[in-house]
This record gives C-alpha cells, structure tokens and sequence, in this order.
C-alpha cells in the first residue's frame, strides 16, 4: 500500500512491512493469491493478511474522500465561498508529489493508477473552484464557460489516462538488482514521502482558517474529513498490525516509517478540528437557511407596494 491519499501513504515504504517472492528466493506457496497476484505481496499468516485487507480499506476511504464534495460544490454553486484554494492547491501538490515517487520508483500499477485518479479528483476540483469563482462574479451568464470548463475536464482526462498506459507499460526499466539503483530509490521515495506529509499537513490549516473567517462550514462537505480520517486511522492500524509478524527489526521497521505515522496522526488532529468547526457552526447555517427561505415570502411584498406607488 504505498500511495494512497494522505500522509502514511507515500511512495515505496509498505512493501518492506512484508517479504514478496523475488528472483533467487523460494517461491510463494504459502501466501494468499490474491494478495500475490494484485499487490506481489506473499503474505502468509494472519497478522499480514489484516494489515493487508485493512490498507486496502485506507486506500478506497481515500478514493472516496474528495466525491462529496465535488457533489456539494455542483448543488451548492458557491465553492470559492466555501473552500480555501490554498486547501485545493497543497492537496493536489501532495498528490503530484506521491505521483512522482511512483513513476520514479517504478510502483505498482495498482498504486499508479490509485494517485492518478487522485489528481484527476484534484483537477475536478480546483476546476470548479475557478468555475464558480468567474461565474458568480459575473453579472451575465457565461456558455461558453461551462464548454471551455468541460473541455479542459476532458482533455485533462484523456492526459492522464494517457500517462498512466504509458507509465504502466514501461515500469521496468529500473534494474532492481542495482544497489545504487536500490539507494537511489529509497532516497527518492523517503524524499516523496516527507514532502507529500508536508504538503498534506499544511493543506488543512488554510481550510481551516477559511471557516473560522467565515464562522460557517456551509458549501464544504463534512464527508471529505470523515473519510480522510477513516483513511488515516486505519491505514495506521494497517502499520501496527503487521508489528508481530515482521521478520526483521521492529524498532528500524517504525524508524523508518515515523515520518509517515507522525504525518497521518497530524492530518487526524487537525480533521478532529474540522469536525469541531462543523459543530461549532452548525447554528450559523441552519439561521442562514431560515433567512434565506425568508426571502421569497418578502420579495412580493415589496413588489407589490412598487406597483401601487407608481399607480
């Protein structure tokens, strides 16, 4: 499980919790042949296999995480008040960077195409974000700006697939037998890594600043933050899972993966923060609502009283 969305998911480091069959080592007979043939991964005892299964469940929380929300922002019209771009820009520089560990580091196809669906969520959403933004600032309504938006959706779309066929077809050009090649690959992927828990961590504090200046959640949908929190839980869980099962040393095993854990455990908090702004600010957005259904009962009122001032 080496991407997925959030810190604790970067490039190249689950591979090591558990031993995959590798040329000059006896074969996986023991193993779990689902596991082997999706993640060539032979995991052969219970603890791997519920690491395994419960990183799996990490890894769809986080392919679901951001469709409510591209759904709350096409019912809602009004995600530039809603959404930091600094949130939408440090998400999708995380996810550049987890792409960029996978293409160098020549993941699977599995994780290749799990961080590229990533990116293509981002590039829905900052495309919303600066749809909505052009168009309710603008007095007249725009055509010509839902088509170019669509268009670029689709071209968008149609590159990344593209990228993906292409990065798929020629993962292996690496010669992993190299030891230079093999240090060079775990520096990149621990570079990847701590750059992509960075650039996580930062993106919530934009967003939470937004909703603090705001005194609302309203346009920003809560499911993001849960299933992110889901993710990060258990893709922690999935970690300390495997702890009685590692072959070799346990202390070097969670050295090596701190970054990550520390990354995930920070994103989790500031999630919890989130949850607490959308309590706080529940009440602000049940009295807009109200205020706002106010509006219709009004408008003919004052209507009419033009009309009998001008008779």
């Amino acid at each position: 499980m080496a991407t997925a969305r959030f810190p604790g998911k970067s490039v190249g480091l689950a591979a090591a919790n558990r031993t995959a069959p590798a040329p000059g080592r006896p074969p996986c007979v023991n193993g779990t042949p689902w596991i082997l043939y999706l993640l060539e991964e032979c995991v052969d005892n219970m603890w791997e296999y519920s690491s395994v299964v419960i990183g799996l469940v990490s890894m769809f929380c986080f392919l679901l995480s951001t469709l409510p929300q591209v759904y709350e922002a096409y019912r809602n019209g009004k995600v530039e008040e809603a959404m930091s771009f600094g949130f939408l820009l440090f998400l999708f520089s995380g996810d550049l960077t987890s792409f960029a560990g996978c293409y160098l580091t020549s993941q699977l196809p599995i994780q290749v195409i799990t961080v590229v669906f990533y990116i293509f969520t981002d590039v829905i959403l900052i495309s919303q974000f600066l749809y909505y933004k052009i168009k309710n600032r603008s007095s007249r309504k725009m055509p010509l700006l839902r088509w170019m938006c669509l268009t670029w959706c689709g071209v968008a779309t149609s590159a990344l697939l593209a990228l993906t066929k292409f990065i798929i077809d020629n993962s292996t050009t690496l010669d992993p037998q190299s030891t230079a090649t093999s240090q060079s690959v775990e520096i990149i992927g621990y570079v990847c890594g701590y750059l992509a828990s960075v650039f996580y961590l930062c993106s919530r504090f934009p967003q939470l600043y937004k909703n603090f200046q705001r005194q609302s959640t309203e346009g920003t949908s809560y499911l993001l933050f849960v299933l992110a929190m889901m993710g990060n839980g258990t893709y922690g869980l999935s970690v300390i899972l495997v702890l009685p099962a590692l072959r070799g040393s346990k202390q070097n095993f969670i050295i090596k993966h701190l970054a990550w854990l520390v990354g995930s455990l920070g994103v989790l908090v500031l999630d919890f923060f989130v949850t607490v702004q959308f309590v706080m600010y529940r009440k602000n957005v049940s009295a807009k609502g109200r205020s706002q259904l106010s509006v219709p009962e009004v408008e003919p009122l004052l209507c009419e009283e033009e009309e009998l001032s001008v008779l």
